[in-house]
């Protein structure tokens, strides 16, 4: 089972799982979505909709699963990313971030944990690949929510991973750097909609907010093919003794060295916005 399959790492997450002989189930949100993926793979695909704000669309999404019988993985990858400085940040809006990135995770996993442990159960191998972020050992600004989830979701990994182990089920948790997907374009629109709603006063923190829409352009641009992300998944799904944490991207491999090994102090100077320079005239 995939989340998010609708487009970026899970869209190509199905495709690769197809091509490998697995049956996918594929979680979307939209008509348009169902109906792509089910032209696309006709006979790989099954499509369940589900909204991770709404529990209820999670649960029946996973009872469907589950009736089906054993499932051998599950692939914990929908996400968005929301911008803007915490000082004003709508509370709500954070609360959505949480919700999504992290809270719906949990509860797709409790959904269809019945299923994996019939796979454990029946001799498979089953394991639960959570799609993390490099954005979850190293923070910067105006990605506070975004960061927050993504640390939670490296926490919520470990636990789960220790739990789970007696009872044959593996939890990897993939952290990919900066991937070309739409989440970007997406993330963009949503700040560009915040910034209306926030006061005056946060008008100090322009310059970084243009920094953060301009970078969000070039990730958009510059970043790897998803299809990266997707080959280490498939591998986490089908290898004997996958990693439990595996990074993806170059930029990700660096930003975990800086993260591990700068002393604090050094770490939080490199990843602090700068003060914006007034200029004259």
């Amino acid at each position: 089972m995939v989340t998010g399959a609708s487009t970026g790492i899970g869209r190509a997450c199905v495709a690769d799982l197809v091509r490998a002989g697995f049956h996918v189930w594929a979680a979307v949100r939209r008509t348009e979505d169902e109906e792509s993926l089910l032209r696309e793979h006709p006979d790989g695909v099954s499509v369940v909709r589900m909204d991770l704000t709404d529990e209820a669309s999670v649960r029946a999404a996973g009872k469907v699963v589950c009736a089906a019988g054993p499932l051998h993985g599950l692939v914990n990858n929908a996400g968005v990313a929301l911008a803007g400085p915490l000082e004003y940040l709508p509370i709500e809006v954070f609360r959505r971030q949480i919700e999504i990135n992290l809270t719906g995770q949990l509860i797709v996993t409790q959904s269809v944990s019945p299923a994996l442990r019939q796979a454990a159960e029946s001799g498979d191998d089953p394991r639960i690949v959570m799609v993390g972020s490099i954005g979850g050992r190293i923070a910067g600004p105006m990605l506070g929510p975004y960061h927050a989830a993504k640390f939670g979701l490296a926490g919520l990994s470990d636990s789960l991973r220790a739990e789970l182990a007696p009872f044959g089920i593996a939890v990897i948790l993939v952290e990919p750097g900066t991937i070309a997907t739409p989440i970007w374009e997406t993330g963009r629109a949503a700040a560009d909609e915040l910034v209306k709603q926030l006061p005056a006063e946060a008008d100090r923190y322009a310059e970084q907010i243009r920094k953060t829409r301009a970078n969000a352009v070039k990730s958009g641009e510059t970043g790897i093919s998803p299809y990266h992300v997707s080959l280490v998944i498939v591998k986490a799904l089908t290898a004997a003794k996958p990693r439990p944490r595996q990074l993806v991207g170059r930029d990700a491999k660096i930003a975990a060295l800086l993260a591990r090994f700068l002393p604090y102090p050094l770490l939080y100077r490199v990843t602090a916005a700068k003060k914006a320079v007034k200029r004259a005239g």
